[in-house]
């Protein structure tokens, strides 16, 4: 489903060239949840956000299905990532003024109205936040608001879903309720990336790999 060549990212700065990430190689089946551990600053985010179609690579190439996502051009690749991935974030980036159901909805886009709002209700319903639906963030928990977060990505139906630290600001009962409904995705046939530094996520994963100073462990 997945696969990673030579997969390399610098920023210039200061103080001379950073490697991100440097020759990631790596292959992901559909259906695998798996995590990618590593310390902070070990490359986990950017990696993640160059699956997603977000971050070019300075050099390598991403392939999902086959597809080269970023030799299309830029206004395929977005609709390509709405079409395909989800991301949830560590801060849940939920929009302040807009209640539970309106975040959700806001993955929709450009994909259009149809049958998105019966959708959304139904996956907030499945998440346990039917009683929070009319709620804004403020009066949410964080587990609520990253369930939110979740329903929104699962919104479009993607093929893959990646997570950056998505438990880093729960409490232990919540990380696992998060990471359930994670696994829940990828046990109907969805594939999941998780990028996270705690021990708790690698429980719920098919495989576990390793990032260390933007390369892979052996």
């Amino acid at each position: 489903m997945l696969t990673l060549e030579d997969l390399t990212r610098t920023y210039q700065t200061r103080n001379g060239e950073v490697k991100a990430l440097d020759g990631v190689n790596l292959h992901i089946d559909k259906g695998e949840f798996v995590v990618v551990a590593g310390p902070s600053g070990s490359g986990k985010t950017t990696l993640l956000m160059m699956v997603a179609a977000m971050l070019r690579p300075s050099r390598g190439t991403v392939r999902f299905d086959e597809r080269d996502i970023y030799a299309m051009a830029v206004p395929d690749r977005a609709r390509f990532r709405a079409q395909n991935i989800g991301f949830v974030f560590q801060m849940f980036h939920l929009v302040p003024y807009l209640n539970v159901l309106e975040n959700v909805l806001i993955a929709r886009g450009s994909l259009g109205r149809n049958g998105h709002k019966v959708r959304a209700e139904e996956l907030i319903e499945r998440l346990g936040l039917r009683q929070r639906i009319w709620h804004r963030p403020a009066e949410l928990s964080a587990g609520e608001k990253q369930r939110t977060a979740i329903a929104r990505a699962l919104l479009n139906r993607p093929k893959l879903i990646l997570a950056d630290e998505p438990t880093g600001n729960l409490d232990p009962e919540n990380a696992r309720s998060v990471l359930q409904h994670l696994r829940d995705f990828q046990k109907d046939g969805g594939t999941v990336i998780v990028a996270t530094h705690g021990p708790t996520a690698q429980e719920f994963a098919t495989r576990t790999i390793c990032l260390r100073n933007g390369a892979l462990e052996a």
